[in-house]
């Protein structure tokens, strides 16, 4: 069924077109509670109303949908993954005007796809998570919140691995007395017009805003730590031919999308199985790299050091021409520490500054989210996986927390295709989940260690013959050096392994007066 069609279908106009909420402020049980409602969360919530399980809630710290496309409001912030990817399925976007979206239209694609969707009426913005436990007498998650406690049959959570600004820790950066902000949480009161700007990081969202900002601070250096692979993005607009056939042409932008989805997935081939295939791609990276950079030294700067693909490939086709630019340096190595008013490299050159940029990434293997779950042993998730490490079986479920889906969960990420394709799959998983509950008169399912442990010990022996894991270092790894990040197959094989929910890899327990041995012969045909 296409969203679509379900334009208008209980809506709740004055609640729409104010933004505000009606909700009680708790306590109140819901069937499913949603944590976040970025694409994960606003996927489950409609997908949960398409599938008639209307009795749901989704808390959302922000004022309204997004998620990371709410908050990353840096200049030149855009998707990296072709446009006609990142929409649902079931709801596609009719409108991109480029080939790879800008923050701007991905973000207002989702206030349309929550407004058409007649879900905003279960959403409770400016509600911040502060805890969940499992109450295993009652069967039930206890959730507190800003707005109060909710109570919920299932938890879902929602955060996003790109959610939580990961913060450097520098010698004295606590005293820099300028203007500093994470490019998370840009700043868009600070002008940065002749001002001495200094960006740490030269990851995604830096090779972004940096040709942005470049045109308009009086000096700009750049601290790169590790140079990155980049390749052309071949960025621009669609025609006005192009555009009328994806709206009006019945199929096409469907096709496009199943091509592009496709070849995308093709390069796992070289991601996964044969890493030796990216050394042909680099040269390709290095071509586009000698283009923009006639300088020898600087170009030896801006060559990596690790296979291509082994940290993540960035796309950008104006970052190294602005690194050429006079009022622009590229300062390479680690930092020594940050004083008041600039910044001292390792080789002790101090340069001025009165604004730092912090492009230092996310936390993508630590989310302190985690330390607010607590499950049945009493046990939070963070401690948990501090202890065995961040691992879930399919990505989704967590041993000793019952009745918890995860979206975007540990292993979950993908490196050359959307990553709302694998969103999907877990959406599939857990409607399938909750139907297989109620056919059962189930209360809970919790996966087991042992399914969950194997499927982790084959996930890494798969992971170990991965690009990722040839010898740099990165933010897809955790502290012991697992890649706990990214899925290590093709695409499909995740969307293979998730249509189903399977469950003898669970530890399930009965609603009170269902008849169970006449459950327990259906759990086993």
């Amino acid at each position: 069924m296409r969203l679509r069609r379900l334009k208008g279908r209980r809506r709740r106009a004055d609640l729409l077109a104010d933004g505000e909420d009606h909700l009680p402020e708790g306590p109140r049980h819901v069937q499913v509670l949603i944590v976040g409602s970025g694409f994960a969360g606003l996927g489950a919530a409609i997908q949960l109303d398409l599938a008639g399980r209307t009795d749901f809630l989704v808390i959302e710290r922000g004022s309204e949908v997004g998620g990371t496309w709410r908050d990353n409001t840096y200049p030149g912030a855009a998707c990296d993954v072709p446009s006609q990817l990142y929409s649902f399925s079931f709801a596609p976007n009719l409108n991109w005007s480029r080939t790879y979206s800008p923050q701007p239209e991905i973000q207002q694609y989702l206030r349309d796809t929550a407004a058409r969707s007649g879900t905003l009426d279960r959403h409770l913005f400016g509600c911040e998570l502060l805890a969940a436990r499992w109450d295993s007498d009652v069967c039930r998650w206890a959730v507190d919140t800003t707005r109060g406690r909710f109570t919920a049959d299932v938890l879902v959570t929602a955060f996003g691995g790109l959610s939580e600004p990961r913060l450097p820790a520098i010698e004295g950066i606590e005293q820099f007395a300028g203007t500093i902000f994470h490019s998370a949480n840009w700043r868009r009161d600070c002008s940065l017009a002749g001002k001495r700007v200094a960006v740490i990081g030269t990851g995604a969202s830096a090779i972004q805003f940096v040709p942005q900002i470049a045109a308009v601070a009086g000096h700009l250096d750049v601290y790169q730590r590790t140079a990155p692979w980049i390749m052309a993005r071949g960025d621009r607009r669609f025609s006005r031919a192009e555009r009328l056939a994806f709206r009006w042409v019945p199929g096409v932008q469907r096709l496009k999308r199943l091509l592009i989805l496709a070849g995308r997935d093709a390069y796992s081939l070289a991601f996964c199985y044969v890493p030796k295939i990216l050394q042909l791609v680099s040269t390709r990276a290095a071509a586009h790299r000698d283009r923009h950079i006639a300088d020898p030294e600087l170009r030896r700067r801006l060559t990596p050091d690790y296979l291509l693909g082994c940290k993540r490939v960035l796309l950008s086709d104006d970052y190294y021409p602005a690194l050429t630019m006079d009022t622009v340096d590229l300062v390479s190595g680690p930092i020594s520490r940050v004083t008041a008013d600039g910044v001292i490299a390792a080789d002790g050159v101090f340069r001025g500054a009165d604004v730092l940029i912090l492009a230092t990434g996310f936390r993508a293997t630590d989310s302190p989210a985690a330390d607010l779950i607590t499950g049945a042993a009493g046990r939070s998730l963070g401690e948990t996986w501090r202890t065995q490490g961040q691992q879930a079986y399919k990505g989704t479920t967590v041993a000793g927390f019952p009745n918890m889906f995860m979206l975007v969960g540990p292993n979950t990420g993908v490196g050359n295709t959307s990553m709302i394709y694998m969103i999907e799959s877990q959406l599939s998983y857990l409607l399938d989940a909750l139907r297989r509950m109620e056919r059962h008169g189930l209360a809970t399912v919790e996966t087991s260690s042992d399914a969950q442990r194997r499927f982790n010990t084959a996930l890494q022996r798969r992971m170990a013959r991965t690009v990722w894991m040839t010898g740099c270092a990165s933010w897809y790894l955790d502290a012991r050096g697992r890649n706990t990040t990214l899925w290590p197959r093709f695409g499909f094989l995740f969307r293979a392994a998730t249509r189903r929910f399977d469950l003898d890899a669970y530890l399930v327990t009965f609603r009170p007066g269902s008849n169970q041995a006449s459950a327990s012969n259906r759990l086993s045909k």
